[in-house]
C-alpha cells in the first residue's frame, strides 16, 4: 500500500510517503519547521509525490494526524488531507496524536497514558491498554494523578509537560512525526476502516457543555 501521511499538530509539522511493498517502507519524508505548515504543506506534498513518481490517484490512502495539538496546525493538516482525499478520490484515515504518542512508549501490553499540553493547567490525555484506546479527554492535573495511581506508564513529548508531571516520573520521548502514524494506519487500511472526508473533524478534545456547566460556580465575595 502507498500512503501519504500528514502531521501538522506539533511544534513542527511533517509529511511522509510510505510504501509497504518495499523493503524500506519509508519512501520520503520532509519536516515543516516552526509554524510553516500553512505555507509549505501543499508544496511539500507535491514535491514528494513528484520525486517518487507517484500520482495522487494511485495512493491507497491519505493519512492525517488530526489532533489534539496546535489549533491552527491541526486545522491546516485536516483541511489539506480532506481536500486531497476528495480531489483524488482516495480513502482517508484520521489518527489521534495521542495514540501515536502512546505507541512511541514501546509498551504494547500494559496501560499507557499519553499526555500533551492543553494550556491553562490542563492536559490532553489518551489512555490505552494493549494498544486499544480506553479514553481520550481533556483532564486536570488531579485527573492525571488518578490515572497514574493505577500504575500505568505516563508518556510525554513536551518538556513543559514533563516538568509539570515530574512527580509522576513520566517517560519522555521525542515529538511524534508523520511516519510514526504508520503502524496505526496499516491495520485501519487492511480492515478498510476509513473516515468520511465530508464529516471528519479535528480532534480538539474540548470539554462538553455538560462538563462545563457541571462545574460549581465561583462565589464572589460581596
Amino acid at each position: 500500500m502507498r500512503l501519504l501521511i500528514i502531521d501538522t499538530c506539533g511544534s513542527e509539522g511533517s509529511v511522509a510517503l510510505a510504501d509497504t511493498a518495499q523493503a524500506s517502507v519509508l519512501v520520503a519524508s520532509e519536516m515543516l519547521p516552526g509554524r510553516s505548515a500553512s505555507e509549505r504543506l501543499m508544496p511539500v506534498v507535491r514535491q514528494l509525490l513528484g520525486a517518487a513518481g507517484w500520482r495522487l490517484q494511485e495512493l491507497t490512502a491519505i493519512v492525517v494526524v488530526h489532533g489534539p495539538g496546535s489549533f491552527t496546525g491541526v486545522r491546516v493538516g485536516v483541511s489539506a488531507a480532506k481536500g486531497l482525499s476528495e480531489a483524488g478520490s482516495v480513502p482517508l484515515v484520521a489518527v489521534s496524536r495521542l495514540a501515536v504518542l502512546a505507541k512511541l512508549a514501546g509498551r504494547p501490553d500494559g496501560e499507557v497514558c499519553a499526555v500533551l499540553d492543553a494550556g491553562r493547567g490542563e492536559f490532553y490525555c489518551g489512555v490505552y491498554a494493549g494498544g486499544r484506546c480506553e479514553r481520550e479527554a481533556l483532564m486536570t492535573r488531579e485527573e492525571v494523578d488518578g490515572i497514574a495511581a493505577r500504575g500505568g506508564a505516563i508518556v510525554v513529548c513536551e518538556q513543559k509537560v514533563a516538568e509539570a508531571l515530574n512527580a509522576l516520573t513520566p517517560l519522555m520521548v521525542r515529538e511524534p512525526q508523520a511516519v510514526d502514524a504508520l503502524p496505526l494506519t496499516m491495520e485501519r487500511v487492511d480492515e478498510r476502516r476509513f473516515d468520511d472526508a465530508a464529516t471528519l473533524d479535528a480532534n480538539y478534545l474540548r470539554r462538553t457543555d455538560a462538563e462545563i456547566f457541571a462545574k460549581p460556580a465561583r462565589v464572589v465575595a460581596p
